[in-house]
């Protein structure tokens, strides 16, 4: 489809508006590590939460949902919706501890909770296996997206989008720092919301569809369900049991992650106040689970009546690629029915969105390798303004790595999956290191060995014809990792005196896991209580949920499941305003 003049002029408008605060802010974000990867830890709480809201909204995010739900339904959408729980804990729990530690990146928490070798160890490590291999097959998943997409709204071959992309992203990473890229990602997920409702609205209007009430009668029930069929056993498991029960609290994943840490931990530590970082949090997690979704479902529902099988995408756009052609073409192939100017409008919010988690993931990547390994363990004597020059160099080098990656992208599919199953189980010690002393450095070195080696088994078996099924493999690997990290912990000493005693000092954690060290601190009682952050968390979840799932009832029609969810909705809201006063206090 080709772009208007009309079109072209609203992407380069756009692409213009989220240079301005980049380029305005280049002398303030170059003058300091702080103020490059945390904004001089000055940012107030709608632009954390709005920056982390956008971050998570990128160019795969609407491909992924249309995905879910053209496979197996509206229902297949849990596997992301059940860790609301986990970003529910991060906000009541952990976000404002994170606050108090008062660290420039989370992997500089190792050694303020633990100390040694193995704590050096541990750092250095995860600053390379996230900072470089973890985050750029995360962004050559973006990239492909983004690729896509071009080539069915343009048909741009891939190396044309990704030279594009990486020539914006260098450009506009390397320059703005923390404080652009929080200031831009709230400009670029207006743009970019905006335009989400423009495809769900423009998508109900075409003919197969005829509107909602022509979506939802001819939309198989079972596909439109907020639960899976409970008689398919296989994929209740997988998509809610599961989910629900072990993925949340024990899956590490960016943006997820038990007890906060990546791009979430960076935006709360760059809050201006523990307020801030709490309220930012929980902003977050309301826009991101009760905002964003329906338009985007919406879209998928309506490309099941247009396109109802793969073959029809096919048919439609000749000259795509066929290699990139699956279920989550098709919410690209539903944007070819947009008017010129709104189509101008999504290219330009796909771009924002696009740009607003690139530039994120590079420069928490890049905070990664230059503090938290370059700044820590190679050169350690140097300005300020050589290690924000050393960022720009890496924030490029990581861009250009990430789209190297992307031409790899189908082989390193499973290389993508196999880095996912290698945090499972130790997101259990990432939500008690906080809480118990008797936690150490082996503890996590036990974690990552364990769930390296078993996930790496499931790996080399699936490759040789004796694959393992995902569940299996995911209980095993939890169970697995989880026993060795707690023996380990269990027969191994715990940290010395001193280095507990300034961490309960810093951050002073609630609970009664600290045995002997609060005496010790003479600091008194910590501020927290985790009765009311326990009400906080379950209040958080059941307003989210009602949010939610009241606005999908209220647009299928089902008005008694809508006032049931409206109920809840005004119970928990009002619980909830009610404890977070008191955690304001």
């Amino acid at each position: 489809m080709q772009l208007t003049t009309l079109d072209w002029v609203i992407v380069i408008i756009s692409i213009v508006l989220s240079f301005v605060p980049a380029i305005y802010l280049m002398r303030r974000a170059g003058s300091s590590t702080t103020e490059f990867f945390t904004s001089g830890r000055a940012a107030p709480w709608w632009l954390i939460g709005g920056s982390m809201v956008a971050t998570t909204f990128s160019t795969d995010t609407p491909n992924l949902v249309t995905n879910l739900v053209r496979e197996h339904g509206v229902a297949n959408n849990w596997v992301w919706w059940a860790f609301l729980l986990t970003g529910m804990s991060t906000v009541f729990f952990y976000a404002r501890m994170w606050r108090r530690s008062g660290v420039l990146t989370d992997l500089e928490f190792y050694e303020i909770r633990y100390s040694g070798r193995a704590a050096a160890l541990v750092r250095a490590f995860r600053a390379v296996y996230l900072g470089l291999f973890f985050n750029v097959v995360i962004m050559s998943t973006v990239n492909l997206a983004a690729a896509k997409i071009a080539n069915v709204l343009l048909g741009w071959p891939m190396w044309q989008t990704l030279g594009a992309c990486a020539i914006i992203n260098i450009a506009f990473a390397s320059i703005a720092g923390l404080w652009g890229v929080l200031i831009t990602d709230v400009f670029q997920f207006v743009i970019a919301m905006t335009a989400s409702f423009a495809a769900a609205y423009y998508s109900l209007n075409q003919p197969q569809v005829g509107g909602l009430s022509g979506l939802v009668a001819q939309i198989p029930p079972s596909t439109l369900q907020l639960l899976p069929d409970f008689s398919d056993w296989p994929l209740t498991l997988s998509v809610l049991i599961l989910p629900l029960t072990i993925s949340w609290w024990s899956v590490w994943y960016p943006g997820s992650e038990p007890g906060g840490g990546s791009y979430i931990a960076q935006r709360i530590l760059a809050a201006k106040s523990e307020k801030d970082a709490l309220g930012g949090t929980l902003f977050f997690n309301v826009a991101h689970y009760a905002l964003r979704p329906w338009p985007w479902i919406i879209v998928a529902l309506s490309s099941m009546l247009v396109y109802p099988e793969l073959d029809d995408i096919a048919t439609a756009f000749p000259y795509i690629d066929r290699s990139l052609i699956g279920h989550d073409t098709a919410y690209s192939a539903m944007l070819v029915f947009l008017p010129h100017g709104v189509l101008g409008l999504m290219v330009a919010g796909l771009l924002a969105a696009y740009v607003s988690t690139i530039s994120t993931h590079l420069n928490w990547g890049t905070s990664y390798l230059v503090h938290d390994l370059y700044r820590r363990f190679i050169r350690t004597d140097a300005d300020e303004r050589h290690y924000v020059m050393m960022g720009r160099i890496v924030t490029g080098l990581l861009m250009l790595c990430a789209a190297g990656m992307t031409f790899l992208l189908e082989s390193a599919r499973a290389s993508f999956e196999l880095l996912l199953s290698i945090g499972a189980g130790s997101g259990l010690l990432y939500l008690l290191r906080w809480y118990w002393w008797r936690i150490n450095a082996w503890s996590e070195i036990a974690a990552m060995a364990v769930s390296f080696v078993v996930s790496v088994g499931f790996f080399v078996a699936g490759k040789t014809g004796a694959a393992v099924d995902p569940n299996v493999a995911l209980l095993v690997t939890v169970f697995a990792t989880t026993v060795a990290w707690m023996t380990v912990t269990l027969v191994t000493r715990p940290e010395n005196d001193a280095t507990l005693i300034r961490f309960y000092q810093l951050v002073r954690p609630a609970g009664s896991l600290w045995g002997p060290i609060p005496a010790k601190a003479g600091v008194g009682a910590s501020p927290d209580s985790i009765s009311m952050q326990l009400l906080g968390w379950v209040l958080g979840c059941m307003f989210v949920y009602s949010t939610l799932f009241g606005a999908g009832t209220a647009l299928y029609g089902y008005t008694t499941q809508a006032v049931v969810f409206g109920v809840v909705w005004v119970i928990s809201g009002a619980g909830l305003i009610r404890i977070l006063n008191r955690l304001w206090v």
